[in-house]
């Protein structure tokens, strides 16, 4: 009974690292998105419709019952992929994501959807910069030169892809959450810069879920508080 977590923007499995390290169980797996620390499969376009699409082909090869994890793009297209497949996993939890009709993109993100501002953006989306921005977010030193130092061109110009697929995501993906059955949880920090834990508490309600909010933490929980978080999601592993 494997454990999946999917990472979201701009990182790549390497982030669940420090949770994973405090999880009790060891039947755990990490999903790596196409063009997120590897290369696109061919033809492979990086919208939100194909990765969602992807992220369900990958767990119909696992073998199950599945409890899905995901964070920021992770999470909403682990919401998407409970919605289109809702028997592929005994349970799943998310956060960091707003799947919300009165959400509105952050100003990054803006940018990113934006042809040319975009483009122009990401030229200085590398290194130091980036490690810099990461780190004003909370995430550990250590972990924000890990992660900018696995941001290339690939990477990039899925970030561009994806984002401007889902200006309106709500408009083609809320409705769907009335399909959602499995059992969910919605993990946020309440201190998240880009969207405040009312995102969470309706996403919650709009699944039937729990939602456990972190006090301390911003975007980034699983890397600012891991063990607040491992023990939030084994506590609702096992009550079920």
């Amino acid at each position: 009974m494997p454990a999946v977590f999917v990472h979201g923007v701009p990182d790549t499995a390497v982030v669940w690292r420090p949770l994973l390290q405090r999880l009790k169980r060891t039947d755990v797996a990490c999903v790596s998105l196409p063009g997120f620390g590897n290369q696109r499969p061919p033809g492979f376009k990086p919208d939100k419709d194909s990765y969602a699409r992807w992220l369900v082909n990958e767990l119909r090869t696992i073998k199950g019952p599945i409890d899905l994890v995901g964070h920021d793009w992770g999470s909403l297209l682990v919401t998407r992929a409970v919605s289109i497949a809702p028997d592929i996993v005994r349970s799943w939890s998310g956060g960091g994501a707003p799947l919300d009709p009165e959400y509105v993109w952050h100003d990054t993100a803006q940018i990113w959807q934006t042809s040319g501002r975009g483009e122009e953006l990401m030229k200085v989306f590398t290194g130091e910069v980036l490690a810099r921005g990461l780190v004003a977010q909370g995430v550990p030193l250590e972990m924000a030169r890990d992660t900018a130092a696995r941001v290339d061109d690939e990477m990039k110009s899925c970030i561009l892809g994806l984002y401007r697929s889902a200006v309106r995501v709500a408009d083609d993906w809320f409705a769907d959450l009335k399909k959602v059955m499995a059992p969910s949880l919605i993990l946020w920090g309440e201190r998240d810069p880009y969207a405040g834990v009312q995102f969470a508490q309706r996403l919650a309600a709009n699944v039937n879920g729990r939602c456990t909010t972190f006090r301390e933490t911003g975007h980034w929980y699983q890397l600012e508080a891991p063990e607040l978080v491992a023990e939030a999601l084994e506590s609702f592993w096992a009550g079920l």
